[in-house]
């Protein structure tokens, strides 16, 4: 019986700590606002051929500590093995902010994995996206 309520005391612990873990976040959205939250928030996005654009917002538990990021993005191959496509940068960013928003045009479809640096080459976050036309 002690064992019983020692586990389930250990448990309650444990799940009031996971509760409270903050973490960082890649968000492809229509738009951000004031706030600093996505609208429209969406993994897929239907683009014309001629390519179309929507936002990456980051959002993060701590303050980014630099002053540039980049936005690695690799093309996910039917295998499931990534190829790098283009890295997009971030610049003249505050040391202090926690979210942070780009806009980014697209012209190719396809399925794509999107990785956020900072300047010492930390990933930040990273999440999967896919492109189809219109």
């Amino acid at each position: 019986m002690k064992k019983l309520l020692f586990l389930i005391a250990v448990l309650g612990v444990v799940s009031m700590f996971a509760g409270s873990v903050k973490s960082q976040t890649l968000y492809f959205c229509e738009g951000v606002d004031k706030s600093g939250y996505p609208i429209t928030e969406s993994s897929t996005f239907n683009i014309p051929r001629g390519g179309g654009y929507f936002y990456f917002l980051v959002r993060l538990p701590y303050e980014v500590g630099c002053s540039w990021i980049s936005y690695d993005i690799y093309k996910v191959n039917s295998d499931y093995s990534e190829d790098y496509n283009t890295t997009i940068s971030q610049e003249d960013m505050g040391y202090d902010w926690t979210w942070f928003w780009k806009k980014v045009t697209f012209y190719d479809s396809g399925y794509y994995h999107v990785y956020v640096r900072d300047c010492n080459g930390n990933t930040l976050a990273s999440s999967y996206l896919t492109i189809k036309y219109k």
